[in-house]
C-alpha cells in the first residue's frame, strides 16, 4: 500500500510515540534518489543513508574507506526523494571518534549540506563527548551498539557480539548512557535476542534491531540485501524479499540479445 499521500511526516518524537503504543518501526537503507523515492512511498518509517554504501555502492570490503564527502553526496540524493520518512545519515569512520569538535563539524556539514533529519554514530561511553557536543547543537543523534562495523579491525570478526557477560553488561550500560545523553534511538546489531529484548524494555527510546531478534522496537536491513541485488551475503538475520539479481541479469541478457539480433529497436520503437 502506498503512503505517498500521508500527511504526517515521521519525526524523532513520533518514533518514541510508536514505541509507547507498541507499533513496530520499519527502517531501510537508501543511497540514491530513485531508490529512496520507492522506499519512502512504500511506507518505510526511517531511511538510513548508511556507510554500508561503501560496500554496496562502491565495492569496498569494509565501511572504513567511505568519506564524509561521499556520505553527503549520497544523502543529498536520498533527501530529494523523500516526503515522509525520517532520514538518518551515518557519520563515517574518522569523523567523530576521539575529537568532539571534529564530530560537531562533521554533523553540521551533514545537516546543512544534505537537509537530512539526524545522524547516526557507532559506540557508547567512548564517544559520549562527541555525542553530547553534537546534541548540544540541536542535531538529533541515533546510537549504534553491538556489532559496530567501523571497529572491525578492533574486533577482527563480524560474529555475534555481547555473548559474554562482561560485554553484555557494557552494552546495557552504554545504552543507558546514550539514552541519558539525549539520543532519540539506538540500533542494536547482531547481539543475542534475549539481550536486545532486555535493553529495549529498559529504555524509553526506541531500539532498532539488525540480527537482534524480534524483541526490539523496529528492524533495519540494507536495501540491496533484502531485495536480493547482492547475493554473496547471507547472514541468518537476512530475509530476501525479492531476487532482483536474477531479474536484472535476465533483463539485461535479453536486451543484449535483442540488440545483437537486431530485434531492438523494432519499427514501433523508432521515429
Amino acid at each position: 500500500m502506498s503512503v505517498a499521500g500521508a500527511v504526517r511526516a515521521v519525526t524523532t518524537l513520533r518514533l518514541t510515540e510508536m514505541k509507547q503504543r507498541g507499533e513496530k518501526i520499519a527502517m531501510l537503507t537508501s543511497y540514491d534518489y530513485s531508490t529512496a523515492k520507492i522506499v519512502d512511498a512504500a511506507g518505510v518509517d526511517v531511511i538510513l543513508v548508511g556507510d554500508s554504501a561503501a560496500n554496496v555502492m562502491h565495492g569496498y570490503e569494509s565501511t572504513l574507506p567511505i568519506t564524509l564527502d561521499m556520505m553527503i553526496y549520497h544523502a543529498r540524493s536520498v533527501v530529494r526523494g523523500v516526503n515522509r520518512a525520517l532520514v538518518v545519515v551515518d557519520l563515517p569512520f574518522g569523523t567523530y571518534q576521539g575529537n568532539s569538535k571534529v564530530a560537531l563539524d562533521s554533523a553540521v556539514r551533514i545537516m546543512k549540506e544534505t537537509e537530512a533529519d539526524a545522524v547516526k554514530m557507532e559506540g557508547g561511553e567512548e564517544i559520549l563527548e562527541s555525542v553530547q557536543r553534537i546534541l548540544s547543537a540541536g542535531i538529533p543523534v541515533m546510537g549504534h551498539l553491538g556489532l559496530t562495523p567501523q571497529s572491525i579491525h578492533k574486533f577482527g570478526t563480524y560474529s555475534v557480539r555481547a555473548k559474554e557477560e562482561a560485554e553484555a553488561a557494557k552494552l546495557i550500560s552504554d545504552a543507558h548512557i546514550l539514552e541519558d545523553a539525549g539520543c532519540f534511538a539506538i540500533v542494536l546489531e547482531k547481539i543475542p535476542a534475549t539481550l536486545a529484548e532486555k535493553v529495549s524494555k529498559e529504555l524509553r527510546i526506541p531500539t532498532i534491531g539488525i540480527g537482534a531478534g524480534g524483541g526490539v522496537d523496529g528492524q533495519v536491513l540494507v536495501v540491496h540485501d533484502m531485495l536480493g541485488i547482492t547475493n554473496d551475503f547471507s547472514p541468518r538475520f537476512l530475509r530476501r524479499y525479492a531476487d532482483l539479481n536474477s531479474v536484472m541479469s535476465n533483463a539485461i541478457s535479453n536486451y543484449v540479445s535483442d540488440v545483437k539480433n537486431q530485434d531492438f529497436p523494432n519499427e514501433k520503437e523508432q521515429y
